[in-house]
């Protein structure tokens, strides 16, 4: 039985020389980040209820009630406001939540807490066991990228809950679990 021993043997000459260009074809691959509002401008978070005034105030009125929503208040070390990214819409009573995306984001606007919130279109104020667990997920996630979940809030026209206040939100060592060689 004989083997191919070479590079070239193994996929042919045109191949690797097919390889070789398409190395140089890959896409680049570059994170900018630009604030447009200096950070003493930037609201300060000391609280669940300047949280749901900013996010409330982003929040479409003519969805709040139709449609679930899912967004993510990035925040500084100071606990300044970066932005509002809009995570995912949905339907009535749920919507699609990628973390990779949310943490993707976090990373490039160089967030180290989060605020996550979701509205409720029934006006319901206790969160769902499918809530606490994302909530717990996305703790978990944010951890192992030094990133703190600070909040979460559920919005509704008439108020809103807060994981942190009502005592519910995990707690994530940010510490590396790692053991020594």
């Amino acid at each position: 039985m004989a083997y191919a021993h070479t590079w070239s043997e193994i996929v042919g000459e045109t191949d690797m020389k097919h390889d070789m260009r398409s190395l140089f074809d890959i896409a680049e691959i570059e994170i900018i980040y630009r604030h447009k509002q200096r950070r003493e401008d930037r609201p300060v978070l000391n609280s669940s209820k300047r949280a749901y005034d900013i996010l409330r105030s982003a929040w479409d009125e003519n969805k709040l009630e139709l449609q679930e929503q899912f967004k993510v208040l990035l925040l500084d070390t100071g606990c300044r406001a970066l932005g509002i990214y809009d995570v995912g819409m949905g339907g009535i009573d749920y919507t699609p939540v990628d973390i990779r995306l949310i943490l993707a984001t976090a990373l490039k606007a160089r967030a180290t807490k989060l605020v996550l919130s979701h509205n409720h279109p029934s006006g319901t104020l206790s969160p769902s066991q499918a809530d606490r667990n994302l909530t717990n997920k996305i703790c978990h996630a944010a951890s192992l990228m030094d990133i703190q979940v600070a909040d979460h809030v559920i919005v509704t026209r008439d108020g809103y809950y807060s994981f942190a206040d009502e005592g519910i939100l995990p707690t994530v060592s940010t510490a590396p679990d790692f053991t020594p060689l």
